[in-house]
């Protein structure tokens, strides 16, 4: 089996996570989302979208090479693809779990994040890692002329921090 290694996002790795988001959001969104939101989700708006998040990101490499990203925002973990030839390997759960830690390490005991409601591979995914369908919400996603409404599913699951000095 490969290494797996988990580090923070450098802005070398920007290419990388943008090819990796683009098409892991196209897997599990099109035909989910609005027309204007899937229209909006370009090649070049998912490299803005990675630069813009560099310190927010969370990569993890195999034989030093991106496999996949979280992206975790306070008490949210808004961002978790893996490469279409990683998938099933163990990365997501890796990275799922480093950003379970992230959010503990934000001071918060319960981490969330949204699912597209049709996206059943992730929800599945996320059940199997044990965390909670809360029910439907409409999430706010951006878009070219502000928000655009997104019928999702919010997850929740306790994180627990490590003790200091503990990795």
């Amino acid at each position: 089996m490969a290494l797996v290694t988990v580090r923070s996002a450098t802005r070398d790795d920007v290419p990388a996570v943008a090819e990796i988001w683009y098409h892991g959001w196209r897997d599990g969104h099109d035909g989910h989302v609005p027309a204007e939101l899937a229209e909006a989700r370009s090649h070049e708006s998912f490299r803005s979208r990675a630069a813009q998040r560099v310190d927010d990101t969370t990569v993890a490499t195999v034989d030093g090479v991106v496999a996949g990203f979280v992206m975790v925002l306070a008490g949210e973990i808004e961002q978790v693809y893996v490469a279409q030839e990683h998938r099933g390997t163990g990365v997501a759960a890796r990275l799922l779990g480093e950003g379970e830690l992230l959010v503990a390490a934000n001071g918060f005991e319960q981490a969330w994040l949204a699912v597209v409601a049709g996206n059943t591979r992730a929800r599945r995914f996320y059940e199997r890692s044990g965390w909670i369908d809360e029910g439907a919400f409409e999430y706010l996603a951006a878009g070219p002329d502000g928000t655009i409404s997104v019928p999702a599913r919010r997850y929740v699951k306790r994180v627990i921090a490590l003790p200091d000095g503990d990795a």
